[in-house]
């Protein structure tokens, strides 16, 4: 019998009274002085990715709209998709935790326009992500979960292109113009918030009803592919790292050691990612801005499992545990620990027993 991974049902129920909403999580030591050092934020360098990828938007999409209907515009259609959905995924997380900038208008002016780029209400999805930190991969209780057991393949393979997204997103951006939050959402967001919801979302279906609007006047696609349809096909980048998050390793655990992973990248999918594959580090000292992850995740190896060494290698690992899930819905990695670091809690030992071979 599958798991009811509802936020409403009787599994998050009992992760209450078992003690696993809003637990105590391991954390690795760390001098306070270092770490808060690493918590300053700063401005310029955010400020620089910012306008590399707001200048590779614009160039991107000119020079596709400029060759258009011919294919040399496919491959800046192809960078202007991932630009436009995949990067905004970053910039809506770093943005949304109010980490990426030291001037706290400009964190809220990007987390707003990557949230239109990504149809995610702001104040909703703000909520969302809170629960997700506190609760992290807590049946019943983490409002994020991207795959439940046993896994639905095609669910998670259609949504390469944002499609499972989207089908769920569009409901309920509806319900929000409309004055509704869905059921779950209640679970997490204020009813202080609400108002703001229906406005942001009411703002918006203005905007998405003129782009229409517009194609149907210039009777072109243009419109479109610019604005609302890139959330699909540029969606596939934030997919290939997104899974590689948490995928495949432990739940009801507390400890991100054992139910979040970090995946050492090449420059390109970090800068798109704003280093989000250091994951384990992020989930432990989340008000670490992205541009220290890097020196955090050197300071506190010791303590961590090895690092997946590209996103090849970490899918090699994870696609017979999914497929392995079909047969068997238990079955996790379960990292191994390098000598210096602190051994996992007692929760482990009921794992091994359902621990995928290691490779």
């Amino acid at each position: 019998m599958a798991r009811d991974y509802s936020l409403l049902g009787e599994e998050g129920a009992r992760a209450v009274e078992a003690g696993l909403a809003k637990p105590t999580w391991y954390r690795t030591k760390i001098d306070p002085r270092t770490i808060r050092e690493l918590m300053i934020k700063e401005d310029a360098r955010p400020l620089r990715d910012l306008a590399i990828w707001l200048g590779a938007l614009i160039v991107t999409a000119t020079c596709a709209v400029l060759l258009w209907p011919s294919w040399w515009s496919a491959p800046f259609w192809i960078a202007y998709g991932v630009l436009y959905c995949s990067a905004s995924d970053a910039r809506w997380h770093e943005c949304g935790h109010r980490t990426a900038f030291k001037t706290q208008w400009l964190n809220e002016a990007v987390y707003h326009l990557a949230s239109f780029f990504l149809l995610r209400s702001p104040i909703v999805w703000r909520a969302s992500h809170v629960r997700h930190h506190t609760d992290t991969i807590i049946v019943g209780r983490d409002p994020e979960i991207q795959l439940m057991r046993p896994p639905k393949l095609a669910k998670l393979l259609i949504n390469v292109l944002g499609i499972s997204d989207v089908i769920a997103l569009v409901p309920r951006f509806l319900g929000h113009v409309m004055g509704h939050l869905h059921s779950e959402e209640k679970a997490y967001v204020r009813d202080a918030d609400a108002l703001k919801v229906f406005l942001v979302a009411r703002i918006w279906a203005v905007i998405y009803v003129s782009v229409l609007l517009t194609a149907l006047v210039a009777q072109s696609w243009l419109p479109l592919i610019l604005v609302g349809f890139p959330r699909i096909y540029g969606a596939w980048h934030m997919w290939m790292t997104g899974v590689l998050q948490h995928l495949g390793l432990a739940e009801n655990v507390t400890d991100h050691r054992l139910n979040t992973r970090t995946v050492l990248m090449n420059p390109v999918s970090r800068f798109l990612y704003l280093n989000m594959n250091y994951h384990v580090e992020h989930h432990m000292f989340t008000m670490v801005p992205y541009y220290h992850l890097p020196k955090l995740h050197a300071l506190i190896a010791y303590d961590l499992p090895p690092p997946e060494p590209s996103i090849p290698a970490a899918f090699r690992r994870l696609v017979p545990v999914i497929l392995r899930q079909l047969r068997e819905e238990q079955t996790v990695i379960v990292p191994d620990l390098p000598p210096t670091a602190a051994p996992y809690r007692d929760e482990v030992q009921q794992l091994l027993a359902y621990a995928a071979p290691a490779q």
